[in-house]
Protein backbone atom coordinates (compact mmCIF):
# COMPACT_ATOMS: atom_id res chain seq x y z
CA UNK A 1 0.00 0.00 0.00
CA UNK A 2 2.94 2.65 0.71
CA UNK A 3 4.24 1.65 -2.93
CA UNK A 4 1.12 2.41 -4.47
CA UNK A 5 0.03 5.89 -2.26
CA UNK A 6 3.94 6.72 -3.50
CA UNK A 7 3.42 6.20 -6.84
CA UNK A 8 0.13 7.98 -6.96
CA UNK A 9 1.88 11.15 -5.22
CA UNK A 10 4.12 11.36 -7.61
CA UNK A 11 1.71 10.48 -10.61
CA UNK A 12 -0.33 13.67 -9.24
CA UNK A 13 3.20 15.96 -8.37
CA UNK A 14 3.74 15.71 -11.70
CA UNK A 15 1.33 16.08 -13.89
CA UNK A 16 0.48 18.95 -11.92
CA UNK A 17 4.31 20.21 -12.70
CA UNK A 18 3.48 19.44 -16.19
CA UNK A 19 0.33 21.50 -15.94
CA UNK A 20 1.99 24.13 -14.36
CA UNK A 21 4.73 24.43 -17.35
CA UNK A 22 1.82 24.07 -19.92
CA UNK A 23 -0.27 26.69 -18.52
CA UNK A 24 2.02 28.82 -17.13
CA UNK A 25 4.07 29.49 -20.10
CA UNK A 26 1.30 29.78 -22.26
CA UNK A 27 0.84 32.90 -19.97
CA UNK A 28 3.90 33.85 -19.87
CA UNK A 29 4.82 33.56 -23.42
CA UNK A 30 1.71 35.41 -24.52
CA UNK A 31 2.46 38.57 -22.50
CA UNK A 32 6.23 38.79 -23.55
CA UNK A 33 5.59 37.85 -27.54
CA UNK A 34 4.20 41.28 -28.56
CA UNK A 35 1.38 39.15 -30.48
CA UNK A 36 4.14 37.01 -32.31
CA UNK A 37 1.84 34.01 -31.95
CA UNK A 38 4.58 31.31 -33.58
CA UNK A 39 7.52 32.94 -30.72
CA UNK A 40 4.82 32.26 -27.83
CA UNK A 41 4.02 28.95 -29.26
CA UNK A 42 7.89 28.16 -28.98
CA UNK A 43 8.10 29.25 -25.96
CA UNK A 44 5.27 26.85 -24.93
CA UNK A 45 6.65 23.82 -26.51
CA UNK A 46 10.45 24.10 -25.26
CA UNK A 47 8.43 24.65 -21.30
CA UNK A 48 6.33 21.88 -22.23
CA UNK A 49 9.07 19.24 -23.21
CA UNK A 50 11.88 20.58 -20.98
CA UNK A 51 9.73 19.92 -17.99
CA UNK A 52 8.65 16.30 -18.96
CA UNK A 53 12.31 15.71 -19.61
CA UNK A 54 13.09 16.43 -15.48
CA UNK A 55 9.54 15.12 -14.36
CA UNK A 56 10.21 11.89 -15.83
CA UNK A 57 13.69 11.56 -14.89
CA UNK A 58 12.78 11.88 -11.50
CA UNK A 59 9.92 10.33 -10.81
CA UNK A 60 9.83 7.57 -13.58
CA UNK A 61 11.70 5.13 -10.68
CA UNK A 62 8.76 5.95 -8.43
CA UNK A 63 5.56 5.23 -10.52
CA UNK A 64 6.80 4.77 -14.57
CA UNK A 65 5.70 8.69 -14.91
CA UNK A 66 2.78 7.99 -16.87
CA UNK A 67 1.18 11.63 -16.26
CA UNK A 68 -1.41 11.21 -18.99
CA UNK A 69 -4.08 8.50 -19.28
CA UNK A 70 -3.26 7.66 -22.19
CA UNK A 71 -0.26 6.16 -21.54
CA UNK A 72 -1.86 4.03 -18.22
CA UNK A 73 -4.29 2.58 -20.94
CA UNK A 74 -1.51 1.10 -22.81
CA UNK A 75 0.25 0.02 -19.66
CA UNK A 76 -2.54 -1.56 -18.65
CA UNK A 77 -3.62 -2.99 -22.28
CA UNK A 78 0.30 -4.26 -22.15
CA UNK A 79 -0.84 -5.75 -18.41
CA UNK A 80 2.12 -4.19 -16.84
CA UNK A 81 -0.44 -2.06 -14.46
CA UNK A 82 -3.63 -3.93 -12.68
CA UNK A 83 -6.52 -2.21 -13.46
CA UNK A 84 -7.25 -0.73 -10.01
CA UNK A 85 -3.91 0.82 -9.87
CA UNK A 86 -4.79 2.15 -13.30
CA UNK A 87 -7.84 3.86 -12.76
CA UNK A 88 -6.39 5.20 -9.36
CA UNK A 89 -3.32 6.61 -11.84
CA UNK A 90 -6.01 8.32 -14.24
CA UNK A 91 -7.79 9.84 -11.43
CA UNK A 92 -4.78 11.30 -9.70
CA UNK A 93 -3.70 12.58 -12.70
CA UNK A 94 -6.61 14.49 -13.62
CA UNK A 95 -7.18 15.62 -10.55
CA UNK A 96 -3.40 17.17 -10.36
CA UNK A 97 -3.81 18.33 -13.92
CA UNK A 98 -6.55 20.24 -12.56
CA UNK A 99 -4.47 21.62 -9.81
CA UNK A 100 -1.37 22.26 -11.81
CA UNK A 101 -3.93 24.77 -13.96
CA UNK A 102 -5.11 26.51 -10.92
CA UNK A 103 -1.50 26.85 -9.25
CA UNK A 104 -0.47 28.44 -12.40
CA UNK A 105 -3.03 31.39 -12.64
CA UNK A 106 -2.61 31.78 -9.28
CA UNK A 107 0.94 32.25 -9.79
CA UNK A 108 0.14 34.64 -12.85
CA UNK A 109 -2.45 36.93 -10.44
CA UNK A 110 -5.45 35.40 -12.68
CA UNK A 111 -8.79 33.95 -11.71
CA UNK A 112 -8.33 30.61 -10.11
CA UNK A 113 -11.34 29.33 -11.71
CA UNK A 114 -11.73 29.94 -15.49
CA UNK A 115 -13.37 28.03 -18.65
CA UNK A 116 -11.86 28.49 -22.12
CA UNK A 117 -13.38 30.01 -24.73
CA UNK A 118 -10.50 29.04 -27.38
CA UNK A 119 -12.64 26.89 -29.51
CA UNK A 120 -10.18 23.61 -31.02
CA UNK A 121 -12.63 21.59 -33.37
CA UNK A 122 -13.00 19.77 -36.44
CA UNK A 123 -12.31 16.62 -37.94
CA UNK A 124 -8.62 17.63 -38.82
CA UNK A 125 -7.60 18.76 -35.12
CA UNK A 126 -9.17 15.45 -34.07
CA UNK A 127 -7.26 13.47 -36.51
CA UNK A 128 -4.07 15.57 -35.05
CA UNK A 129 -4.74 14.06 -31.96
CA UNK A 130 -4.85 10.60 -32.99
CA UNK A 131 -1.97 10.94 -34.80
CA UNK A 132 -0.23 12.77 -31.48
CA UNK A 133 -1.09 10.63 -29.27
CA UNK A 134 -0.20 7.15 -31.66
CA UNK A 135 3.44 8.81 -31.79
CA UNK A 136 3.75 9.48 -28.09
CA UNK A 137 2.72 6.11 -27.41
CA UNK A 138 5.19 4.57 -29.92
CA UNK A 139 8.03 6.65 -28.49
CA UNK A 140 7.48 5.10 -25.15
CA UNK A 141 6.80 2.03 -25.90
CA UNK A 142 10.13 1.80 -28.72
CA UNK A 143 12.20 3.45 -26.00
CA UNK A 144 10.92 0.74 -23.26
CA UNK A 145 12.09 -1.51 -25.61
CA UNK A 146 15.50 -0.72 -27.04
CA UNK A 147 16.57 2.84 -25.12
CA UNK A 148 15.15 2.83 -21.62
CA UNK A 149 18.07 5.32 -20.65
CA UNK A 150 16.36 7.56 -23.39
CA UNK A 151 13.16 7.84 -22.63
CA UNK A 152 12.67 10.96 -20.65
CA UNK A 153 14.81 12.54 -23.73
CA UNK A 154 12.41 11.13 -26.40
CA UNK A 155 9.40 11.86 -24.93
CA UNK A 156 10.38 15.58 -24.35
CA UNK A 157 11.50 15.98 -27.87
CA UNK A 158 8.34 13.90 -29.42
CA UNK A 159 6.03 16.50 -27.58
CA UNK A 160 8.47 19.67 -28.28
CA UNK A 161 8.42 18.46 -32.46
CA UNK A 162 4.49 17.36 -32.05
CA UNK A 163 3.54 21.11 -30.57
CA UNK A 164 4.63 22.25 -34.16
CA UNK A 165 3.63 19.35 -36.78
CA UNK A 166 0.61 18.76 -35.58
CA UNK A 167 -2.47 21.17 -36.25
CA UNK A 168 -3.77 20.51 -32.50
CA UNK A 169 -0.26 21.46 -30.95
CA UNK A 170 -0.56 18.00 -29.60
CA UNK A 171 -2.34 17.87 -26.16
CA UNK A 172 -1.90 13.76 -26.36
CA UNK A 173 -3.39 13.43 -23.07
CA UNK A 174 -6.70 13.36 -21.84
CA UNK A 175 -6.06 14.82 -18.49
CA UNK A 176 -4.26 17.70 -20.19
CA UNK A 177 -7.31 18.48 -22.42
CA UNK A 178 -9.67 18.11 -19.17
CA UNK A 179 -6.97 20.94 -17.79
CA UNK A 180 -6.85 23.15 -20.20
CA UNK A 181 -10.51 23.13 -20.31
CA UNK A 182 -10.25 25.08 -17.07
CA UNK A 183 -8.02 27.99 -18.67
CA UNK A 184 -9.11 30.56 -20.99
CA UNK A 185 -5.13 31.19 -21.53
CA UNK A 186 -3.27 30.70 -24.71
CA UNK A 187 -3.32 26.78 -23.89
CA UNK A 188 -7.27 26.74 -23.42
CA UNK A 189 -9.76 24.22 -25.15
CA UNK A 190 -13.40 25.14 -24.89
CA UNK A 191 -14.94 22.88 -22.78
CA UNK A 192 -17.28 21.40 -25.63
CA UNK A 193 -14.19 20.80 -27.82
CA UNK A 194 -12.53 18.32 -25.10
CA UNK A 195 -14.66 14.89 -25.52
CA UNK A 196 -13.67 14.57 -29.45
CA UNK A 197 -10.28 15.61 -28.46
CA UNK A 198 -10.24 13.06 -25.42
CA UNK A 199 -11.92 10.05 -28.05
CA UNK A 200 -9.00 10.97 -30.49
CA UNK A 201 -6.52 10.49 -28.13
CA UNK A 202 -7.88 7.00 -26.43
CA UNK A 203 -8.18 5.79 -30.47
CA UNK A 204 -4.37 6.76 -30.97
CA UNK A 205 -3.32 4.91 -27.83
CA UNK A 206 -5.26 1.74 -28.07
CA UNK A 207 -4.13 1.49 -32.27
CA UNK A 208 -0.18 2.47 -31.08
CA UNK A 209 -0.36 -0.07 -28.30
CA UNK A 210 -2.11 -2.93 -30.53
CA UNK A 211 0.84 -2.96 -33.16
CA UNK A 212 3.57 -1.95 -31.31
CA UNK A 213 4.38 -5.62 -30.43
CA UNK A 214 4.53 -6.95 -33.85
CA UNK A 215 6.72 -3.31 -35.43
CA UNK A 216 9.00 -3.76 -32.32
CA UNK A 217 9.62 -7.55 -32.06
CA UNK A 218 9.89 -7.80 -35.64
CA UNK A 219 12.84 -5.13 -35.89
CA UNK A 220 14.90 -7.65 -34.01
CA UNK A 221 14.61 -10.09 -36.85
CA UNK A 222 16.18 -10.43 -40.22
CA UNK A 223 14.68 -9.14 -43.19
CA UNK A 224 13.06 -12.04 -45.06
Amino acid sequence: MRGLLRSLAAEGLGTAFLLAAIVGSGIMAERLAGGNVALALLCNAAATGAMLVVLIAIFAPLSGAHFNPAVTLAMALRRDIAPGPALAYVAVQIGGAILGTWLAHAMFDQAVLQLSTTGRNGMALCLAEGVATFGLILTILGALRYRPEMIAASVGLYIFAAYWFTASTSFANPAVTIARALTDSFAGIAPQDAPAFIAAQIAGAVVATSIAPWLFAAATEPAR
